[in-house]
């Protein structure tokens, strides 16, 4: 089979599409998929850069998408034909979080689906929603998975409530998809006055511009009347947290999801006592949270917003496009 690895110490050059063994087929309690897509994420661009060092040789890419070729003795949650979807973190099934690093994730701790075909435990995957193609299902993961914990399961989110999104990648977008699915109003930010009109088509009620509004944060409470936005989906980080204090009402809740400006930096603590809110920071979710968003995701309706679409092969270029900064949504990887 077909797979692309990563040689130390990381970066797009070391990328390469290399020949590899067959898995065989499964054995009790696994299943053998054939995957058809997985799609980019900011953490796999860390690992493929080297700033998030890997082990030589190991092969990227935390989301898998495709069809079940086989199943092992024990698995009837699963047959042969069903459209499936990987977990990011194989070992937790359900409950409150059991790990706090990555060595279980697929595409850094351990190998991930920049390959054609995967043998791994079947609780390693969940059914694919009804109807979608295998690169959207591929975008459930990690990018679809963080915005509905950070919403709903964490977030408890309601018809009415106000949310605030930073940007436009992919955690972002399908935060405004579901926050808007459920009957919450949206406000977001850009820098790019296309990407503020589509925000807009997509429903935002508002869209602020953050590098023509440097105090962005003040400015979305504007919006909102006064009050503040209740959800946050803070993916920047250091440089964009005092402006989501800003923006959040008292007693709001910011999901602190992303470190697009830096790993540490100083927090306002005195401004988050004073505004009594609540900073959660979340990594994905489980197998329990995924399979619920799978449902939720087809009795509403809603579909993934997707950018482009590369070949295994130009993996790299793939993410070249997510180093420009001008993509909308999901990059996709066929496979």
């Amino acid at each position: 089979m077909q797979a692309m690895t990563l040689a130390k110490p990381g970066g797009l050059d070391k990328l390469a599409l290399s020949e590899m063994d067959d898995p065989g087929q499964p054995g009790p309690g696994e299943i053998r998929v054939r995957l058809r897509a997985s799609s980019l994420n900011f953490h796999d661009y860390g690992v493929v850069s080297g700033a998030m060092p890997s082990e030589d040789g190991r092969i990227p890419m935390s989301d898998g998408a495709g069809e079940v070729e086989a199943v092992g003795d024990g698995v009837t949650e699963f047959a042969p034909g069903d459209s499936v979807v990987s977990t990011f973190f194989p070992g937790w099934h359900d409950g409150p979080p059991p790990v706090a690093d990555f060595t279980t994730t697929p595409g850094d701790g351990i190998d991930g689906f920049a390959r054609e075909i995967v043998v791994a435990p079947a609780t390693s995957f969940t059914r694919s929603p009804d109807g979608w193609s295998h690169e959207e299902a591929a975008t459930i993961t990690t990018a679809g998975l963080t915005a509905w914990r950070a919403l709903v399961v964490d977030g408890g989110l309601k018809a009415g409530d106000d949310v605030l999104v930073l940007g436009t990648g992919g955690v972002s977008i399908y935060a405004l998809q579901i926050a808007r699915a459920m009957g919450a109003r949206v406000f977001a930010t850009t820098s790019s006055g296309e990407k503020a009109e589509r925000l807009r088509d997509m429903g935002a009620a508002a869209v602020v511009n953050y590098r023509e509004t440097e105090a962005w944060g003040a400015e979305i409470a504007r919006e909102t009347g006064g009050r503040g936005v209740d959800h946050v989906i803070e993916v920047g980080g250091p440089a964009t947290l005092s402006q989501s204090i800003e923006a959040c009402r008292i007693g709001g809740h910011m999901a602190l999801i992303g470190v697009l400006t830096g790993r540490a930096g100083e927090i306002p603590t005195a401004k988050l006592m004073a505004k009594h809110q609540k900073l959660q920071g979340l990594i994905v979710g489980s197998r329990s949270h995924q399979k619920d968003m799978v449902r939720a995701m087809e009795t509403t309706g809603l579909r993934p917003i997707l950018d482009r679409s590369f070949p295994l092969a130009d993996l790299a270029d793939a993410f070249r496009h997510e180093e420009s900064g001008a993509h909308f949504g999901k990059i996709t990887v066929s496979i």
